[in-house]
């Protein structure tokens, strides 16, 4: 069988990148297309729309000739993009490699270095600052640009299934409902290639082993009916802001930043263990440096191993909003009648996120101190542990990560999460899963200043492109 030829295969993803999906993305990023979670109007606002609609023009125009590409539209849903590409000519398996990236993004967020902003895209060196061009806007170009590589040598493949989802952001919601309105149509899915992960650096392929799952919520704390002078009532009534910190410190140390209940832990396999003693011995202190620390700020740990298992395998704790407070420039002497805050815990992988939320609303409403009104109502998702992966899968990943890296692929965790693979893991347990992508040291998805690091993204086109045919390689065996 024909084998692909990786310098050709970097040569024609090079130039596809640099002529064709550079100035799409581009224009990608100009359009703030806001997850439903961030943008309760995204529908009339048309922002979701138009990215779908760059992106499905562009697959079309660059993709297989006998792509087929559709729109799919859910009442009150956001829309997801379906490309189906027939497995090449002589090949009799039905078996189907599922590619799969989104396209919504994250809110604005301030603290955009001068001359940069999330809807501004700009090229510096090797980098394109922006929101969503690394997450994860550059999934479609990366996947149909692989496939269409494959075409380009005749190298043969099994039938493949892209998935552009529009809701990734907001916890995937929309999903399920696509899924089931697909049907059989994704076919028996046996490989998974996920472009939404990170990378420990840019210099190799890194497989995501695991995601962590997710528990979100609104702990609002009231005492008083309106407003009062602090003065008056100041030693008198108790202070909601104060009672907030008594709850919280029943979820973490304050000094540490450790998980107090038990049950939102759980043993961490050896394996995993391991892996992350590996990915510690590779990147050395780089794995808590490459966050912007200000000066004299130090990290929880400095012990890369246990950086690693802390935001891969140990749940964490962070308020990531609040209501209540006025302003600095507006706060006025009065003792506030409630605080609410943002509760964001990242679980371990292979938790209950179901009986974790239980158990937060349990310890956060139990109890109230001074009789305050509490109320905590969240929503929580599991996390993802990878399956053992196939041999096939194995030396595939290793040779794909040589030929278009030039060094050893990684294994490591995530701290993250993707509800999508969970799902697959569920629905294709004989699956193999490629958990790949490019936010790797600074590129700051979510945060200020994210950027797709280009080199990156073309190299790792390549790799798709070479497991892919591996997998159509061992479908021969």
């Amino acid at each position: 069988m024909k084998t692909l030829d990786p310098r050709r295969t970097q040569a024609y993803v090079d130039e596809v990148w640099t002529q064709h999906a550079l100035p799409a993305l581009v224009d990608y990023i100009r359009i703030p297309n806001k997850s439903p979670m961030f943008d309760k109007q995204w529908a009339e606002h048309g922002h979701m729309d138009a990215a779908v609609q760059l992106v499905a023009d562009w697959c079309r125009t660059h993709g297989p000739a006998d792509m087929r590409l559709e729109v799919r539209r859910l009442e009150g849903r956001t829309p997801l993009i379906f490309m189906e590409i027939p497995a090449s000519e002589g090949t009799t398996s039905d078996r189907t490699v599922l590619l799969y990236g989104h396209l919504d993004k994250q809110p604005e967020m301030s603290g955009w270095l001068e001359g940069l902003g999330p809807w501004t895209p700009v090229l510096r060196g090797d980098r394109l600052y922006g929101r969503g061009g690394a997450d994860d806007g550059y999934a479609a170009f990366a996947a149909v640009t692989a496939l269409q590589a494959l075409r380009e040598q005749g190298i043969p493949h099994a039938r493949c299934v892209v998935l552009i989802e529009a809701c990734e952001e907001s916890g995937s919601p929309d999903l399920p409902f696509h899924l089931d309105a697909l049907g059989d149509r994704l076919g028996p899915v046996d490989l998974v290639i996920c472009l939404d992960s990170g990378c420990g650096n840019y210099e190799q392929l890194w497989l995501t082993t695991s995601l962590r799952g997710i528990l979100t919520g609104d702990l609002r704390v009231e005492v008083l009916r309106e407003g009062v002078h602090s003065g008056d009532a100041g030693g008198v009534v108790p202070e909601t802001f104060r009672i907030l910190r008594q709850l919280l410190s029943r979820l973490d140390d304050e000094a540490t930043g450790r998980v107090l209940p038990d049950g939102l832990w759980v043993d961490i396999p050896p394996e995993r263990t391991e892996q992350a003693r590996a990915v510690g011995g590779v990147l050395g202190p780089t794995v808590y440096q490459r966050f912007p620390f200000r000066d004299g700020a130090r990290a929880m740990t400095e012990d890369p191993t246990e950086a690693i298992l802390n935001r891969t395998w140990r749940p964490s704790l962070a308020i990531t909003g609040q209501a209540g407070l006025p302003e600095l420039a507006n706060a006025g002497n009065v003792l506030r009648p409630a605080t609410a805050v943002k509760i964001s815990m990242r679980l371990p992988p292979t938790l209950d996120a179901a009986a974790a939320l239980a158990l937060v609303k349990r310890e956060l409403e139990r109890d109230p101190p001074s009789g305050a009104a509490v109320t905590f109502t969240g929503d929580a998702q599991g996390g993802w542990n990878a399956p053992v992966m196939a041999p096939w899968l194995t030396e595939g990943v290793a040779a794909a990560s040589q030929r278009f890296f030039d060094k050893p692929a990684m294994l490591m965790g995530e701290g993250g999460s993707i509800p999508f693979m969970g799902m697959l893991g569920r629905k294709f347990p004989q699956a193999g899963f490629v958990i790949t992508g490019v936010l790797g040291p600074e590129s700051n998805a979510h945060g200020p200043n994210e950027f797709l690091h280009l080199p990156t993204a073309r190299r790792l086109t390549g790799c798709v492109a070479d497991l892919v045919a591996a997998h159509r390689g061992q479908l021969d065996r």
